[in-house]
């Protein structure tokens, strides 16, 4: 698979192959989905709670006698069984964080990455850099190079005044490739990414 390589202005200035073993073949969701998931676990708050019967308001005093009233045995009017008693087992303040192997972490990656370059939705450019920091200049750049809704901005090391100029525009996300997942990829309509970050993502996925 080869891409070309555009310039600011988009202008073909070279090309960057890419591995088909890596990014050529069939798309596997399940590996996307695991790596996903575990994401939006680990960012759960878990801070749900309900009260039990220990934490409910009300007397510990026995409401009424044990026997000779007819009606059932009762100890506190606490109980889960009655109005406004505790809840049995409910939700309690917990983490849902979990980890996944690396290999699958990695894979779910290579796999959202292959999924967009099959889409024909990833743009490579030579470099990212903003002359000042303003960002209708580097709206307008984006533009050129044909971000449409959302944007995922990639590179291994970003121009400060790209990053300061970038940070403002409605729909662009710029994330580094040494922190990029799966989960950036996929909730993305157009992924940019330099010649550089390309070539790093490639060696450490191969």
């Amino acid at each position: 698979m080869k891409l070309d390589v555009v310039n600011a202005e988009k202008q073909t200035v070279g090309s960057v192959d890419l591995n088909d073993a890596l990014f050529g073949g069939r798309v596997k969701q399940d590996l996307i989905w695991a790596s996903v998931v575990r994401q939006n676990a680990g960012e759960r708050r878990g801070t749900h709670a309900s009260k039990n019967r220990a934490l409910v308001s009300g007397s510990g005093k026995k409401p009424y006698a044990q026997k000779g009233t007819g009606r059932p045995q009762v100890g506190s009017s606490r109980t889960p069984l009655w109005r406004h008693g505790g809840t049995v087992f409910g939700p309690q303040p917990r983490s849902y964080a979990f980890t996944a192997p690396k290999k699958v972490e990695r894979a779910g990656l290579r796999e959202a990455l292959a999924s967009k370059l099959q889409a024909g939705v990833v743009i490579v450019v030579d470099q990212l850099k903003a002359a000042e920091k303003k960002t209708k200049v580097t709206a307008s750049l984006l533009q050129k190079l044909g971000a449409k809704g959302k944007t995922l901005v990639v590179d291994v090391a970003f121009d400060d005044n790209f990053t300061f100029s970038a940070r403002n525009i409605a729909g662009v996300r710029i994330v580094a490739s040494g922190r990029l997942t799966a989960r950036d990829v996929m909730d993305t309509n157009t992924v940019i990414a330099t010649r550089a970050a390309v070539e790093r993502l490639q060696e450490v996925l191969g």
